[in-house]
């Protein structure tokens, strides 16, 4: 994923994770009275949120790394995007469950993938 891809999946993960957070704030007490779905909700977004800022970081690094640009982006729309889906709708999304666990370790083999030389 070249520099400039990876700054435009930071713009769009960035805008969605305010805008999905925001509405996980406000919005979705409306239609989910469970508390711990909420929170579920907020993790969602936050690690939507870290992911934006750090994919940010990268695209703008003289050490550009587009093998952990794209573990980052699929891991966390797998990730977040799937945890979204589940808390609205348990029963109608369940054949994602186990997409999340594997958005995850994307996400840390992002991570990870940064130790290499």
């Amino acid at each position: 994923m070249s520099s400039l891809i990876a700054l435009r999946c930071a713009a769009v993960l960035g805008a969605t994770g305010v805008a999905l957070g925001a509405f996980g704030a406000h919005g979705l007490k409306k239609i989910i009275s469970e508390p711990d779905r909420i929170q579920t909700w907020d993790m969602a977004a936050r690690y939507q949120l870290i992911h934006a800022a750090a994919l940010l970081a990268l695209s703008a690094s003289a050490r550009h790394r587009p093998y952990v640009a794209g573990l980052w982006t699929a891991g966390t729309v797998m990730f977040s995007g799937s945890i979204y889906c589940l808390v609205l709708n348990r029963d109608a999304f369940k054949a994602l469950g186990p997409v999340t666990p594997l958005g995850g370790m994307l996400m840390i083999a992002g991570w990870l993938a940064l130790l290499a030389p």
